[in-house]
């Protein structure tokens, strides 16, 4: 990460638009559009996991997917259980940083390459997809919840005021909590990343042997990291389910899973604003092309993941940050040339 005044200036600025667009936006669109926004939001938090990971962490998941299914799986039967959302969030949380912590370990402290970690975590969607599918029948049932298999569970309660279960969220309300988790989930990771164990995780990430070396563990490390990405994805999964009020296993599905990694690769691997940018502008034209249904949506995402590879392999947002610097360089350069002129012009008079 960068220390440059200008770039800390730029950060600042962004959150502070950030907040504003949160505070502001439900005055400015029609409540429809303000689903649709709460929408990108909850998928921008399931962006930043898989950009923590990736992107700072070197772990490549093909199945993030499993943690954003099991949180919304999670609060889906707590809420229908306990009757209050407060307990069901919190396990949405839980429930999959617990499961990235168990399949993390045999994971890295099997030794397992960077390859088959990627098949692993997809290998892990599919079982997931397939084992919630398989529960159509009443007897699968947590409690009174019904699992539904491939009918998905319906009509799954709204997020609450805490503790008041009488208290159900509005539209409204509901995009403020979505909007400010995504802020703060950014700047909770932004912060993460600057304190020692940030720069550890990304120093494994450039060299994990020499980072061995020098006393550090790369295999805890790296388990930490995919477990604080598997409680993001989670809570992402959470907000989602609070969203269409329904989760059914198509959460699990190859598709979505395939669909973060263009997020992340679009919006620049290595960044953490770079996932939410690509996340936001990659639905937002599947939305449009759904309205159209002039393009097949599948097709053209396709065709955008070919040409980020090509021409753009380090997404939108590094690119971005390369012309500004090449930018600000050449106008100190010019500076400093007229300021030169100037003060030979002095000396000559």
């Amino acid at each position: 990460m960068t220390s440059h005044p200008l770039a800390k200036l730029a950060q600042a600025a962004a959150l502070a638009a950030a907040i504003a667009a949160v505070v502001v936006m439900p005055q400015q669109v029609e409540i429809f559009d303000l689903m649709q926004y709460t929408l990108f939001a909850a998928m921008g938090i399931l962006a930043l996991s898989l950009g923590f990971i990736w992107g700072y962490g070197g772990i490549l998941s093909f199945g993030q997917t499993a943690f954003f299914g099991l949180g919304a799986y999670a609060y889906a039967v707590a809420a229908i259980n306990f009757g209050d959302s407060t307990g069901a969030v919190v396990l949405a949380v839980l429930v999959p940083a617990g499961f990235a912590l168990v399949l993390g370990y045999f994971m890295f402290y099997g030794r397992i390459s960077d390859v088959y970690l990627g098949v692993i975590t997809l290998t892990v969607t599919l079982i997931l997809f397939n084992l919630i599918n398989s529960t159509a029948g009443d007897e699968y049932r947590i409690g009174t919840a019904a699992l539904g298999g491939f009918n998905g569970m319906p009509s799954i309660p709204g997020l609450n005021a805490p503790g008041n279960p009488d208290y159900l969220l509005d539209p409204e309300e509901l995009w403020f909590v979505t909007g400010g988790a995504l802020i703060l989930v950014y700047v909770l990771l932004r912060l993460l990343l600057a304190s020692r164990f940030g720069r550890v995780a990304v120093a494994i990430r450039e060299n994990e042997t020499r980072a061995a070396l020098l006393g550090y563990d790369p295999r805890l490390t790296k388990l930490a990291v995919f477990v604080v990405g598997g409680g993001i994805a989670g809570l992402a999964g959470c907000l989602y389910a609070n969203w269409g009020a329904f989760v059914s296993p198509t959460i699990f599905s190859l598709a979505l899973s395939a669909e973060i990694i263009i997020w992340v690769t679009v919006g620049g691997l290595g960044t953490l604003i770079g996932p939410v940018i690509g996340c936001v502008l990659i639905q937002y034209l599947v939305a449009q092309i759904g309205t159209q249904q002039a393009f097949n949506a599948n097709l053209v995402l396709g065709v955008i993941l070919i040409a980020f590879v090509l021409l753009l392999r380090r997404g939108l947002v590094p690119t971005v940050q390369d012309l500004c610097g090449r930018l600000v360089a050449l106008l100190r350069r010019r500076a400093g040339r007229a300021a030169d002129s100037l003060g030979a012009l002095k000396e000559a008079e």
